[in-house]
């Protein structure tokens, strides 16, 4: 951020290991379209996909993970551009190619179907993926994210989305300003995840959070909430929401066609603030959804 050429020189696996230990036993990174993706492991059994948000990696889902891994198979990616996952310049934003991003991560795995997890930016990858390919899902957990096209822009959202004004933005956020921002977002973003997230906010990620949301604007994703509505009604879905989230509002999570369970007095980033609770779910909703015998 502040006069950052690039990325830090720390490598994501130095800060990590600072922080807490690694809950992810195993890793690779395979080629998704045009992408190089970076995927994190742990556990084996029913395969989980964990997808992130902005600025997330698969790191925010650790704690979770340390959980779930006991019998289960979980599956961070880092979206492209984020974490240690790299596109080009000109990677396609648009919902078709979000939907075929998840698809060749799937494929890569050589998985059929998979459960998915989404938060954030990583719900209109999954959403984008579930209304195109509902047949692939064992069952959906939506967490704190948008897929409707009436949604109003938050703050930082609105001056990324302005050419050279998002640029700007970008330039001046320092380390400083960047843990303060994501930790009024919940109250469990602890000073230690919010540096560690700044660690990797580098420059290709910040180009690719402009070219997201500029790419994203809530009028591309009109028709695509009826259809998600209506191709995913068989998909078993539930939805965790952190109530004080100020990016999304809560209005928000009873929209998804089940009835949502709501945590008043959490943020946007709900599996840091309960992450126990949030594991347990996610455990029991896979759980009672197994996949057919063959």
């Amino acid at each position: 951020m502040s006069n950052c050429a690039g990325r830090l020189s720390q490598p994501l696996e130095w800060y990590a290991a600072l922080v807490k230990p690694q809950v992810f036993t195993r890793d690779k990174t395979i080629d998704v379209g045009p992408t190089q993706t970076y995927i994190a492991e742990a556990g084996d059994g029913p395969p989980i996909l964990l997808l992130h948000g902005n600025p997330d990696t698969h790191l925010v889902w650790s704690d979770v993970v340390s959980s779930l891994a006991a019998s289960h198979r979980c599956i961070a990616p880092d979206l492209p551009g984020f974490g240690q996952s790299r596109a080009p310049a000109d990677f396609d934003c648009s919902l078709e190619n979000m939907s075929r991003h998840v698809a060749g991560v799937l494929d890569g795995l050589n998985l059929s179907r998979a459960h998915m997890v989404a938060h954030d930016v990583g719900s209109t990858y999954g959403l984008a993926f579930a209304t195109t390919h509902p047949e692939r899902l064992l069952s959906l957990t939506i967490l704190n994210g948008n897929f409707f096209p009436d949604y109003q822009w938050h703050f930082w959202a609105r001056l990324w989305r302005r050419r050279g004004v998002g640029e700007l933005v970008m330039a001046v956020a320092n380390r400083r300003l960047f843990v303060s921002e994501m930790r009024k977002g919940s109250p469990g973003v602890t000073r230690e995840y919010a540096e560690r997230a700044y660690a990797d906010y580098g420059r290709d990620t910040r180009r690719m959070v402009l070219r997201w949301y500029r790419a994203m604007g809530p009028e591309v994703l009109r028709g695509w909430d009826e259809r998600f509505l209506r191709d995913c009604a068989g998909v078993p879905k539930q939805v965790l929401w952190g109530d004080l989230d100020p990016y999304v509002p809560s209005s928000t999570a009873d929209r998804y066609g089940v009835e949502a369970r709501h945590y008043p007095d959490c943020g946007h980033w709900l599996m840091l603030d309960r992450p126990d609770e949030v594991a347990t779910h996610i455990a029991n909703h896979v759980d009672a959804h197994p996949a057919p015998s063959a």
